[in-house]
């Protein structure tokens, strides 16, 4: 018997975890790593399979598995809220912020792809485009990175067309300055120049920084407190030159994180993460309170995702085009985009989020 997609019930929902090692080592102004861990989600329903994944500890694979599977499994695929909020639920006792809120976001980003290829329409149209294309900035610039790392990668990516291009700072202080020069000199006069603090400075390190990043013509100052300090972000606000915008917002997990953050006046522009925010459901609950405080959204890391997003939320100004998750996504799958001078493009020919998963090449991967 041949099933209606508009009643296609949730038959399988399966969670499996992969650690990538990196690259190089990486760090940033609070944290170093050498590997990534990604959690996939695949759920089947009508003949059709979404996939979604959140960038996350392994731990949530076992949440999807043994909790919220069982939540949403023989609900129709169309209702995404209701399975949504059945989640949500579902972990009320274990806390919704962390690692749930990144289970859930793996699951949600799944059932918005099901029912996209369900529906046989990419997901940006799914979603209603806003615009054909969304600009990205090159993101990586780690503390860990040699002068010479430093300067190939800000200055490839100011060669393929980016306009804007982000590194860290604030883990070694007294080298930033000679890094942050450095930067300026590769990529030239009209190329932006993001720095990302990763809250690793205290509110007079980062008074302290405002002459030179004035200088260098510094245009994004990311979490240069806490972003837990309201008060502190508020105030580098004020201080900081008309140019510079002061963001944070990655660590939000939930509406009320991003709604305080608004009411403190604490961000020039707003960020989030898919993979964090409970999935594209939690992401369009964000980007109505950016609409309603008239503030901008920038989306955080996971690019094969929020290529879409970006091009179907209209407060988004860019999204982030990182250097680890770039590379992940294209060794784990099929129809992943490429930045063409410095902007994404969804593929509109193909369902859903556009990618298979590259089972055979992940398995060495497998946790």
């Amino acid at each position: 018997m041949q099933v209606r997609k508009e009643h296609a019930r949730i038959e399988q929902v399966a969670a499996s975890a992969y650690t990538i090692p990196t690259d190089a080592p990486e760090s940033d102004g609070t944290l170093a790593w050498d590997a990534t861990t990604l959690v996939l989600v695949e759920i089947t329903a009508g003949g059709h399979t979404g996939i979604g994944f959140s960038y996350t500890d392994a731990s949530a694979a076992w949440l999807v598995r043994d909790t919220l599977a069982a939540h949403i499994r023989g609900r129709d695929a169309m209702d995404i809220p209701a399975c949504w909020w059945a989640m949500l639920d579902a972990v009320r006792n274990l806390g919704r912020p962390g690692i749930s809120a990144t289970a859930i976001a793996a699951v949600d980003i799944a059932l918005w792809d099901l029912k996209a290829r369900l529906l046989e329409l990419p997901l940006v149209k799914l979603l209603g485009a806003v615009r054909e294309r969304v600009p990205a900035y090159g993101s990586g610039g780690f503390t860990s990175y040699s002068p010479a790392q430093l300067e190939a990668q800000l200055g490839g990516w100011a060669e393929q067309g980016f306009e804007r291009v982000k590194m860290k700072i604030a883990r070694y202080p007294e080298q930033d300055e000679e890094r942050l020069r450095r930067a300026r000199a590769t990529i030239g006069p009209d190329v932006e120049l993001f720095v990302d603090a990763n809250g690793g400075y205290d509110r007079k390190q980062a008074l302290g920084w405002m002459p030179l990043l004035r200088e260098l013509g510094v245009t994004w100052l990311e979490e240069p407190v806490s972003s837990d300090d309201l008060e502190g972000l508020r105030l580098l606000r004020d201080r900081g030159p008309g140019h510079l915008h002061i963001t944070a917002g990655e660590y939000g997990y939930h509406p009320g994180y991003f709604r305080q953050m608004l009411e403190a006046g604490a961000v020039d522009i707003m960020q989030a993460d898919v993979t964090r925010c409970a999935g594209i459901t939690g992401l369009l609950e964000v980007a109505a309170l950016c609409t309603a405080f008239q503030i901008p959204l920038s989306t955080h890391t996971a690019p094969a995702i929020h290529a879409h997003l970006g091009c179907a939320i209209r407060p988004v100004r860019h999204i982030e085009w990182f250097h680890d998750h770039v590379r992940i996504e294209h060794m784990l799958f099929d129809g992943t985009l490429e930045a063409v001078d410095g902007q994404v493009k969804p593929d509109l020919s193909r369902a859903g989020l556009g990618l298979i998963f590259r089972r055979n090449e992940a398995v060495q991967y497998a946790r």
